[in-house]
């Protein structure tokens, strides 16, 4: 089967740790063992998220004083697409000798006019005080909102329309390669009043841009991967109930946080709704086990999985 997987940030950084390289790499060494375990007998792409490389390389332009401004976050998007990417690429190869495997800097399209653009929303890098935040503002020409009880960078998340390389990773799939792309949900660009590409300052939603991917290249199975189980109602309360297979009517019904297990619902409930295929969520050691329908959250258009006759 062709299976496109996408990491989640929490998978790639865990909660409480330090975004220190080494234990980055750590937990990459750790995310390859897992997914060697399906490139072996399938066709794999990867994706992954970039949220918190994003935010440390976002603050350290922001405070370096070589420079006249900060990057764009176009530009820190790319950075980090090299960096997950190398980390990637180089502990694959290591855990699966022979195999070709790629990584690549992808552009994701998005639209000029969407409604984001209008509202930012999307929080990155670290909270502030309110005085301090709003001094950043104004020196950096930043928008910023209250979390929680500190206040955070928004920066916009408009909806993805195209992976623009998407011609260039289909054709190595189709040779055999295990490829590595649209990290972050891939850099944010749109096309200007000449019809040229050009980055824009704004975050892409991995989950989103996977599933899209996905459907493009004709994926068989889309996983988002975390460092949860699977999808639970009433999460964090004594009524918490985990969702072993489910439908996209049936995970529409339920509510979930916009800022963590919302997009990823979402992008499993467009792939299955639009492909008729298999989508699920569920933690990143547990890949093979829900492959084979022993774990994690499996959303299906009739709810059930496997499907008869797979090995």
């Amino acid at each position: 089967m062709r299976i496109l997987v996408a990491l989640g940030g929490n998978a790639l950084l865990r909660r409480g740790q330090r975004p220190d390289a080494e234990a980055q790499r750590d937990n990459v060494l750790a995310a390859a063992a897992s997914l060697a375990k399906l490139a072996v007998r399938h066709e794999l792409i990867v994706t992954h998220g970039n949220g918190p490389q994003v935010g440390v390389l976002a603050l350290e332009s922001a405070h370096d004083p070589e420079l006249s401004r900060p990057y764009p976050l176009d530009t820190i998007g790319a950075e980090t697409q090299g960096m997950i990417g190398y980390w990637l690429l180089q502990a694959l190869q290591n855990a699966l000798p022979g195999r070709q495997v790629a990584a690549l800097v992808n552009q994701t399209l998005v639209s000029a006019v969407d409604p984001a653009f209008d509202d930012p929303a999307k929080f990155v890098g670290q909270g502030y005080e309110k005085e301090e935040a709003e001094k950043l503002a104004a020196r950096y020409g930043w928008t910023v909102k209250q979390d929680g009880d500190r206040w955070r960078r928004v920066v916009p998340s408009p909806v993805p329309q195209r992976v623009v390389e998407t011609r260039l990773i289909r054709r190595l799939v189709r040779d055999g390669v295990l490829t590595i792309c649209a990290g972050g949900g891939g850099i944010p660009v749109i096309r200007n009043e000449v019809g040229l590409l050009q980055g824009i300052e704004a975050v892409v939603d991995k989950d989103l841009t996977a599933a899209l991917l996905a459907e493009a290249l004709e994926a068989d199975v889309f996983m988002s991967l975390t460092d949860v189980p699977g999808v639970a109602r009433n999460f964090g309360t004594p009524r918490q109930e985990e969702i072993a297979r489910t439908t996209p009517h049936e995970l529409r019904a339920e509510h979930f946080p916009a800022g963590s297990m919302g997009p990823k619902v979402e992008a499993v409930a467009r792939f299955v709704e639009t492909t008729g295929d298999m989508a699920a969520i569920g933690r990143l050691e547990d890949a093979a086990r829900i492959l084979e329908g022993t774990a994690g959250t499996i959303v299906t258009p009739g709810g059930t999985w496997p499907p008869d006759g797979m090995p």
